[in-house]
């Protein structure tokens, strides 16, 4: 038998659990390696001014390969989904941005157990939102974990772990594609290296650990009495959700296109306006504001919005900040 014979790894039959556009990628790829003979996702909601009960992309994804499909309600004392799961042979569970909580129960099904893909080097950002909160938090670097699920939140041991810098110009949605490609690729080499035996568990250091929570709707609410470049980072972070919100005389208003400039103001004031946009203190430094979108309209280059609203110079936005929650 040669060498690339006997270090050939078992087709492994994989169940995949995902839900967005995002697990895509990663089921493309352990599809185009592995035999995938369950796909479990979230179940069918309700999207749209019709409300129309619309698939989350990787069940209508599996439904158009014909793949198995099981959209549960709930995991926690389903024996029926657990029989479904034990009755497709998987030896392997991969998860990637499934969305809910998997019960012990569920994960001592398959053999090999749950390789969950996170969008972050654990033990930093462990939780819902990791990709979000790197870039409010003004990271240089994020990168894909592929970790052993357990019953904690992203608390299991680490399989493989790569980084990835963060371009300066890279929002949320950015972000989120260049580490869906990341986690496609590492998780192949990851399966591949669990049918050989190759694929070592490395525990979490708890203590180094940081969390990333679900964002709201308030993340979003600009921080004049921030820094310029902590503005931005959050605007980056929200950019898929919820957006950067900021207010007028109580107002809301969409901001797009943040940059940091030089500027000194009262947090908040308009120092100019001109065809490049507003320009808008902060504590320290000013932001370049490109659009602006009132509610119920369309976004609009920010002279525009400025002009018809009666906004210049010395016009100051409502400064807000989380303690008035």
């Amino acid at each position: 038998m040669s060498d690339a014979s006997s270090q050939a790894a078992p087709r492994l039959k994989v169940a995949f659990f995902g839900s967005p556009a995002f697990a895509l990628p990663v089921l493309e790829a352990i599809r185009s390696q592995f035999e995938i003979v369950l796909v479990v996702a979230q179940p069918d909601k309700p999207v749209g001014r019709g409300l129309k009960l619309t698939p989350p992309p990787v069940a209508a994804r599996a439904a158009e390969l014909g793949l198995p499909l099981a959209q549960p309600v709930k995991l926690r004392r389903n024996a029926d989904f657990e029989a479904v799961l034990r009755d497709s042979g998987a030896d392997v569970a991969v998860t990637c941005a499934y969305g809910k909580i998997l019960p012990a129960s569920v994960l001592e099904i398959p053999r090999y157990g749950f390789l969950n893909t996170h969008t972050s080097l654990l033990p930093k950002y462990r939780g819902a939102a990791p990709i979000q909160w790197a870039l409010i938090n003004g990271e240089r670097v994020t990168g894909t974990t592929i970790m052993q699920t357990d019953p904690g939140m992203d608390t299991g041991p680490i399989l493989l772990q790569e980084p990835l810098p963060i371009a300066p110009q890279w929002t949320s949605l950015e972000l989120s594609d260049a580490l869906a490609g990341q986690a496609a690729r590492l998780i192949v080499t990851a399966l591949e290296r669990l049918g050989r035996g190759d694929l070592p568990p490395t525990p979490q250091d708890d203590a180094a650990a940081t969390h990333a929570p679900m964002l709201v709707k308030e993340d979003g609410f600009v921080r004049w009495t921030d820094s310029a470049q902590a503005v931005v980072n959050r605007h980056r972070g929200v950019a898929a959700w919820p957006q950067t919100t900021a207010f007028l005389g109580g107002a809301r208003l969409k901001l797009g296109g943040l940059a940091v400039e030089e500027g000194e103001g009262p947090p908040g004031e308009v120092l100019a306006v001109d065809e490049t946009g507003l320009l808008v203190a902060c504590a320290g430094g000013a932001v370049r504001v490109q659009t602006v979108q009132p509610e119920t309209r369309r976004a609009q280059p920010a002279q525009v919005w400025a002009a018809a609203a009666g906004v210049g110079a010395g016009t100051r936005f409502d400064v807000w900040g989380p303690e008035q929650l």
